[in-house]
């Protein structure tokens, strides 16, 4: 792949040496779009490659190998229903994305055929009856901040990421910001943790900068390991440089000099890309000893994960980094104050830091003026299920419940009936369409038993039914425990073995009782998070859907056809 190639960068030794390589690498990317050539651009990642995307590009490249067009490989778009999706730029035309191309459509795609496949121009206004790719209803909402490259730039390519911006926020923490200013800023734009726990950056970007043991580490949390969740694999996947850029600045910021970004092992394509951004910013200058000739030394590691979901927790992780088994410790001490190697370490997600160049650049109060009072900025939220628009969003928060299912996501396909909504990953209740008019924030979802969590959506329809459901989602929790304490590594198998008696017909009205109780002890007495919300989805199915648990015990029947124990005479005759 012609785009992974090292290509040769120069060694920048002072600012305005990277000032010369953005001024070329901007004349560079603005004469690619001037409109004088043709540009066709194809988006690869983890979800299209499997639909045949590298095929789609393979096919153009041989196609246009003897003209003067350019054919780029980028990152998908985020809209997972359009894929494989190419796009193409004619002499005088606006860019135009056309949806779901197969390798043999390419031909009639490049002659001019296929219309009826565009989806949108990527311009301001309709073009030849065309309308803008900002008004479908998928993208309508959006407001893309840290996902503004995506499907734009190509992630093997540090000039397109610092044509676009990238390392500028970095160079103004190099030389014009003191740590106290950087972090004044994220402390204004109140950006809270974006993998679930929503506490705030800024007070713990200040909290390791005041700490006085030496060395420091910053972490980036990138061990995302939920079933529904994708929303870090799709940002390493198009805009590497955004992910690396944040956490250097979290180094300079809070006094650290040395960054690391913890990925999880299921992500080779993300993992590759990353360590290709980390391995051009470090030939540039960008990382190592006296960055820029600013006097500051920041040196990076990768390391990968091997799978372990509880590897997701902060102290695991940290544990996992070291080399050792990962398993949550008691707190405090809190990782500011010892994290690894017994140093203060701040640990972030990766939707957090990848906000902070743009937060730098334009400023906390600009930030804070996107979402809710107590909910700042955008979030990045995906979603599994039979929805017609399916993929990955960027929304300001506060977007109502309904606006996300029915317009982002396209509401639900053809022949599908909506029943529920599982969030919070794996670590709350599902809500109903009666909460469709509930805000999407850290807080509003709560008081009904739903969580935003780290964003992860699952829609189910009434096929689903809702005990596998939270036999499914109490197994996971089950399987991924560390063991380490004994509350959630004996109640949850207890949990999955009372749901497998009542899939099987073999329950009675005192297991719900059992439940309840026995969900209790695992929350209040488990030692880190996983276990602290392990049992929320199963009660959060036995409260919404209380009929289809008795239906199970009372009347040996599965309402929906799904379970072990049997089905109702309507949905065996209809199967019939």
């Amino acid at each position: 792949m012609a785009t992974e190639t090292e290509s040769v960068l120069p060694r920048l030794t002072n600012r305005a040496d990277f000032e010369t390589f953005r001024s070329r690498a901007e004349e560079r990317w603005q004469g690619m779009w001037d409109g004088a050539g043709t540009v066709v651009s194809v988006g690869l990642d983890s979800s299209s490659i499997p639909k045949g995307a590298d095929r789609v590009l393979a096919v153009c490249r041989a196609a246009l190998s003897s003209s003067d067009a350019i054919v780029r490989e980028v990152s998908g778009n985020g809209a997972l229903w359009m894929e494989p999706w190419v796009e193409i730029m004619r002499p005088g035309e606006p860019p135009v994305v056309y949806a779901n191309i197969a390798p043999e459509e390419v031909p009639v795609l490049l002659a001019g055929g296929l219309r009826e496949r565009a989806v949108g121009v990527r311009a301001e206004s309709a073009f030849g009856g065309i309308p803008p790719l900002s008004a479908h209803p998928f993208f309508r909402h959006q407001q893309r901040i840290v996902l503004q490259n995506m499907g734009i730039i190509d992630p093997w390519s540090v000039e397109d990421a610092v044509a676009r911006g990238a390392y500028s926020a970095y160079l103004k923490v190099l030389f014009d910001l003191s740590q106290e200013e950087t972090i004044a800023e994220v402390a204004a734009a109140n950006v809270r943790g974006r993998g679930g726990a929503g506490f705030p950056a800024g007070i713990k970007w200040e909290s390791g900068r005041k700490a006085r043991v030496l060395p420091k580490f910053v972490v980036c949390n990138s061990h995302e390991g939920e079933p529904n969740v994708y929303k870090d694999r799709k940002i390493h996947e198009s805009d590497p440089h955004r992910i690396l850029e944040g956490i250097l600045i979290a180094c300079i910021a809070v006094g650290a000099e040395r960054g690391y970004n913890y990925i999880g092992g299921e992500y080779p394509l993300a993992i590759k890309r990353f360590r290709k951004a980390v391995a051009d910013a470090e030939r540039l200058g960008l990382i190592g000893r006296n960055v820029l000739g600013s006097g500051k030394d920041v040196f990076f590691r990768v390391r990968t994960g091997g799978g372990a979901y509880i590897c997701g927790e902060g102290s695991a992780m940290m544990y996992s980094i070291m080399g050792v088994r990962g398993q949550p410790r008691t707190k405090p001490p809190r990782s500011v104050e010892e994290g690894i190697w017994k140093r203060p370490t701040v640990a972030n997600n990766t939707e957090t830091l990848a906000n902070i160049p743009d937060i730098i650049t334009k400023g906390g109060a600009w930030y804070a003026s996107i979402g809710t009072e107590k909910s700042k900025g955008t979030k990045l939220m995906t979603v599994q299920g039979p929805m017609a628009t399916t993929g990955l969003v960027e929304v300001p928060m506060g977007i109502t419940l309904g606006t996300l299912i029915n317009e982002c996501w396209g509401g639900m396909r053809p022949g599908h009936t909506f029943k529920g909504i599982q969030t919070g990953g794996v670590s709350a209740g599902p809500l109903k369409e009666e909460h469709f008019d509930l805000p999407v924030d850290f807080d509003s979802l709560t008081d009904v038993g739903g969580m935003l969590g780290s964003g992860g959506f699952a829609v189910f329809d009434t096929d689903v039914c809702a005990v596998d459901f939270a036999r499914y989602l109490t197994a996971f929790n089950r399987y991924e425990s560390c063991s380490k304490c004994v509350p959630c590594r004996l109640g949850n198998p207890a949990l999955v073995e009372i749901l497998d008696r009542i899939r099987l017909g073999r329950g009675s009205l005192a297991d719900l009782a059992l439940m309840e109780r026995t969900s209790k002890h695992i929350i209040d007495l488990s030692l880190c998070g996983l276990g602290q919300v392990a049992p929320m989805p199963l009660l959060g199915m036995m409260q919404m859907y209380p009929e289809e648990f008795r239906a199970h015990i009372v009347d040996g029947v599965c309402p929906a056809g799904s379970c072990p124990i049997g089905v109702p005479q309507t949905v065996a005759a209809a199967a019939d």
